[in-house]
């Protein structure tokens, strides 16, 4: 683990190159079936109604899970990922893209899901994500986000072979934001790293926050 503070790097880049060069052994050590972490979001909405998937990856296992009752669009800065996730999900929309420049009109989408991708931004470009995703959503609907502990951003140099970057505030941090922006949180919980269980991988514990624009 190294501290991301050189200037002179474009994170972001970084990250869309790494994606790029380790899609394959990314999706293939990604489980293959959600569990019951989409639960509360899922129960609360109508089939059919247009969920949007920030940094959908490969599209395995949750957009794939969500594209079978719910109208989807997956959205990822790697065209390697994206290019897997429309083969893996032929029910979904994709559009390869940055989460902070693409553009959709007002509230386009019933629900947004963002799991394992929100850490990947520059922590102090979260609350504007946020902001666009609550522009995004029509009223008294839902954005279901996942995050780590508190964090200073930071690089790690074999991650599926590749160098990866990560940033994130914490679970406190991330409920004041939202509530900030004007979400109203309706639960928290804990999920995994999200990893088959033959990959061998460290364990990890991510807050996983349902909240609901107000």
């Amino acid at each position: 683990m190294k501290p991301a503070n050189d200037l002179t790097i474009d994170y972001k880049s970084l990250v869309d190159r790494g994606y790029d060069l380790c899609a394959g052994a990314y999706d293939e050590a990604r489980k293959n079936q959600a569990g019951t972490e989409l639960n509360s979001l899922t129960t609360r909405l109508r089939d059919g109604v247009a969920v949007l998937d920030v940094g959908c990856g490969a599209g395995v296992p949750y957009t794939r899970a969500l594209a079978q009752p719910f109208d989807v669009t997956g959205v990822d800065s790697s065209r390697e990922m994206i290019q897997r996730a429309s083969a893996n999900v032929p029910l979904g929309r994709f559009i390869h893209g940055h989460i902070m420049s693409v553009a959709f009109p007002p509230a386009s989408f019933n629900a947004a899901v963002a799991f394992y991708s929100v850490f990947h931004l520059p922590k102090e470009e979260h609350p504007e994500l946020f902001h666009r995703i609550y522009h995004w959503l029509q009223p008294v609907n839902l954005f279901c986000t996942l995050s780590r502990l508190n964090e200073e951003a930071y690089t790690e140099d074999d991650v599926f072979g590749v160098t990866m970057y990560w940033s994130n505030y914490g679970l406190d941090d991330y409920e004041d934001i939202l509530t900030r922006v004007a979400f109203g949180l309706l639960e928290c919980s804990v999920v995994g790293h999200g990893y088959r269980a033959a990959h061998q991988s460290t364990s990890e514990q991510h807050p996983l926050v349902l909240a609901q624009k107000q």
